[in-house]
């Protein structure tokens, strides 16, 4: 991991940016920067839940790069972490300011998911998936304030200090490392790790479709943990728009369930088993499944068609 430098951040990705990146950059500088585009990715990508929106971020430190002198910045790697971290939290903040039904939207919004078949994961999917970070975990980050989040994606998940964290969030190391805490407790009493045998996982949720497939209501219940948690994401509101708790509220569902089968095609969804819904040329549903001792502990599905469009599902064809 780049560590974060001490930088002149407000400068860096401030507006009227007037250095000589661009001046004496050209091949070397992009191919410096191309050098940190994956890492850059995986950080924007646990900071936002959004592909798009990373790749935005993404580009907008590659403008700001282009425009600043960085000609005694010893630690590149760590100057456009800095810069990116801060561009995603302005994005937070101002999606935060700008949300009209927070508390919906906390419990149903699934952040977009990395699909890849079950044979193999894509090697730039690697990257962004090198923790681990399945969607239940996403899905509870979306609950973390700006800050929290900030301070827990850059210290638990790429080793940043606190004392370069703090600088961002314009909060002492000491407060920063308490918003890491707040924001850990948080994640590990709500995503819990999900089993590491990814073939265990699999005989889960094939369980679970085949005894839905089959109506068979008790063994349905039986692959649910008492207190597994069902989101579904259909957009603002949206008809299937819905949280079920539970693994008999959860299981009453498995007529929808019993529909979908026949379209079920398997595949990773951030690394961990799930499947995708295509009935005919276009995906309905990505459905993440979070496995923990054998038992699927949290069901997260994307059924938002508007979203679905813009998946790239080439890699599970053929």
């Amino acid at each position: 991991m780049d560590d974060v430098v001490d930088v002149d951040v407000d400068e860096a990705v401030g507006e009227g940016d007037s250095g000589s990146g661009s001046d004496g950059g050209g091949a070397a500088l992009t191919e410096l920067f191309e050098e940190h585009r994956s890492h850059l990715r995986a950080v924007s990508y646990r900071m936002l839940g959004s592909l798009s929106e990373a790749d935005d971020a993404v580009q907008e430190t590659w403008l700001r790069l282009n425009r600043t002198d960085v000609s005694g910045v010893e630690n590149l790697g760590g100057w456009l972490t800095t810069v990116v971290s801060r561009i995603c939290l302005n994005l937070l903040r101002s999606r935060e300011a700008r949300r009209e039904d927070p508390v919906e939207r906390l419990e149903t919004r699934v952040p977009d998911p990395l699909i890849s078949p079950m044979r193999r994961i894509d090697p730039e999917q690697e990257v962004l998936l090198a923790d681990s970070v399945g969607l239940a975990l996403m899905v509870v980050m979306e609950s973390l304030a700006p800050a929290e989040r900030l301070a827990f994606v850059l210290h638990d998940m790429f080793a940043v200090p606190f004392d370069e964290i703090a600088p961002l969030i314009e909060k002492s190391a000491a407060a920063t490392r308490q918003l890491a805490s707040r924001a850990r407790r948080k994640v590990q009493g709500q995503a819990p790790a999900p089993d590491a045998d990814l073939a265990r996982q699999r005989e889960a949720v094939d369980a679970f479709f085949a005894a839905a497939r089959d109506g068979e209501f008790e063994a349905l219940v039986a692959v649910l943990d008492p207190d597994v948690v069902l989101r579904s994401d259909g957009g603002v509101g949206g008809r299937q728009t819905v949280v079920f708790t539970g693994a008999r509220e959860v299981a009453s569902q498995a007529a929808s369930y019993r529909a979908l089968t026949p379209f079920v095609r398997p595949a990773l969804i951030n690394g961990a088993a799930g499947v995708v819904v295509v009935p005919k040329a276009n995906a309905v549903a990505v459905m993440a499944f979070t496995v923990v001792g054998g038992k699927i502990v949290a069901i997260d599905v994307l059924s938002d068609l508007a979203r679905l469009k813009e998946l790239d599902l080439s890699a599970l064809e053929g």
